[in-house]
């Protein structure tokens, strides 16, 4: 009996001693799998037409290795009022993801709700991405009541966008480039009227547009621009000493009404241009629907968004203009200020404990690893490096995997959360080419610094300015297009009572408003 219990003790011991390494793996597996952090993030996309990354993108498992981050995302939609309208829905639902990207003047609106949370203790613990993102004017962008609650990024490169119209339209035409406001109407006329493109049918538009209207740019946004700057009434806001305040208080904003509501009437304009979304505009210009556009410089001339032109139109060529002169003299492409994507986290992330790894995330992606990765993707595979150091598309053993290839493009879809304009980023962002089809060499940064040199109106500061509460921004995009489509008769007479009308509902405090903010924030010219 005591042999057989000596015997069974040594059996438990041995199968202790065997299962001992067993148990401590899996509390340490339990342990790894408790400290994984969930990390949702709404991205806004670098082209949104490539789609995301695929779930077996080298950078979520990395992430993983290296951060202990479950790193979830979703792209916002093109359109900034759909992303608008996502992120209040979640916000009323109290759903907000753990970051996300946010427009100024809806974080303006989520803050006093207590939905997000404050950021100044992250800048200390991100180094390297703080001495390259975040300056004093960056912290300043989302700052609310001396503390900030977004992370400001460097965002679109200013004055990177231009006036371009169909050189082989005018050549086909006999015209010449026009130069004011009326010989511009002229050339819009014969686009659509004249069979510029000589395929015998009625299917040309002279300007192609689409409203995309932010805190700066109002109503009819900023694609039309250039049409409200030739009666010196572009942007939301007048930021001169001697006329500051809302611009649709000036006379000029009226006559850049009257002249919309002209190419509208007669139908110069392409008529879908109330309901074009950003990605439809796009594909709209690239089928040879208008001939005259305000457009981005990349959204034009990057290797893979000018290809579907280049395929369709290879005789095609769009030059940039000057913006057309006024009556009186004025002339602008529009007004510009310092560009800034926020990611803002929510004040249930902040409760969960998630900032600091939030914040590690971020370190990260500003690292070199980080920043060639989503700004690039794999060496060898999206990118090589040339003599000088710059990522660039040539030598991959697959050009349309190169990160200006389509199928490329899908794994760059983050990299606006890593790029800071600096010198790397211009020379391999733009890259020159040789088009496929009509062998043309192009080159998006060629294109940016052209129209850097047009007129531009100084706004710097115009997207921190007050914003209107939402029945009244509501009143005010509603009622200026309905006087452009007719539901209301645009006359002096009934501009004057609408515009008074707009004073008592909100409108004179809310320019009055703007006004204070810009001398109290030195923002006058």
């Amino acid at each position: 009996m005591r042999k057989q219990m000596s015997t069974w003790l040594v059996l438990v011991t041995i199968l202790a001693l065997v299962a001992m390494p067993l148990f401590s793996q899996g509390a340490a597996d339990k342990k790894a799998s408790e400290g994984t952090t969930v990390i949702e993030l709404w991205y806004g996309a670098a082209m949104t037409e490539a789609g995301p990354p695929p779930e077996d993108w080298v950078g979520f498992q990395i992430i993983k290795d290296k951060l202990n981050i479950d790193l979830k995302i979703t792209a916002l939609p093109s359109s900034e009022g759909d992303q608008d309208v996502k992120i209040q829905a979640a916000a009323a639902a109290n759903n907000l993801p753990d970051l996300f990207m946010v427009r100024r003047e809806v974080l303006a609106r989520l803050v006093p709700q207590g939905l997000v949370a404050p950021v100044d203790d992250l800048y200390a613990k991100m180094p390297v991405r703080t001495a390259n993102h975040y300056d004093e004017v960056s912290r300043r962008n989302a700052m609310f009541n001396g503390k900030s609650y977004g992370l400001s990024d460097p965002g679109a490169i200013i004055k990177n966008e231009g006036l371009l119209i169909r050189k082989d339209w005018l050549d086909n035409l006999g015209l010449a480039v026009p130069t004011t406001s009326e010989e511009l109407f002229t050339v819009m006329r014969a686009f659509t009227f004249n069979d510029p493109d000589r395929n015998g049918k009625h299917d040309t538009w002279g300007y192609g547009s689409f409203e995309e209207i932010g805190s700066y740019e109002g109503w009819p946004g900023r694609r039309l621009q250039p049409i409200f700057g030739a009666f010196g009434a572009e942007g939301t806001w007048d930021m001169t000493e001697a006329n500051a305040g809302l611009s649709v208080f000036k006379d000029g904003f009226y006559d850049a009404m009257v002249y919309l509501k002209r190419m509208v009437d007669e139908g110069v304009i392409d008529p879908n241009w109330m309901s074009y979304k950003k990605d439809d505009f796009r594909a709209a210009w690239k089928q040879g629907r208008f001939g005259i556009m305000r457009e981005q410089n990349a959204a034009y001339a990057a290797q893979s968004n000018y290809a579907p032109f280049d395929q369709n139109f290879p005789d095609g060529q769009w030059i940039i203009i000057d913006p057309p002169k006024g009556p009186k003299g004025h002339a602008s492409v529009g007004p510009y200020t310092a560009n800034f994507r926020v990611y803002a986290i929510s004040a249930k992330a902040a409760q969960a404990g998630k900032k600091d790894k939030i914040a590690e995330l971020l370190e990260w992606m500003a690292s070199d690893e980080g920043y060639y990765l989503l700004g690039w993707g794999v060496e060898g595979v999206n990118y090589t490096l040339d003599a000088n150091g710059i990522p660039v598309a040539a030598g991959v053993p697959d050009p349309d995997y190169s990160f200006t290839g389509p199928k490329g493009q899908v794994v760059t879809q983050l990299r606006n959360m890593v790029f800071y304009n600096g010198d790397v980023e211009l020379y391999a962002r733009y890259p020159t080419y040789t088009t496929a089809v009509s062998k043309k060499q192009m080159s998006a940064l060629d294109v940016l610094r052209e129209m850097q040199t047009k007129k531009w109106t100084p706004a710097v500061g115009s997207n921190t300015l007050p914003t209107p509460n939402a029945d009244l921004k509501r009143f005010y995009e509603q009622s200026l297009s309905e006087f452009i489509t007719g539901k209301r008769t645009l006359n002096r007479a009934n501009w004057n009572v609408w515009l008074e009308e707009f004073r008592k509902l909100g409108g004179q405090a809310w320019n009055d408003a703007g006004v204070a903010s810009m001398k109290e924030n030195n923002l006058l010219n």
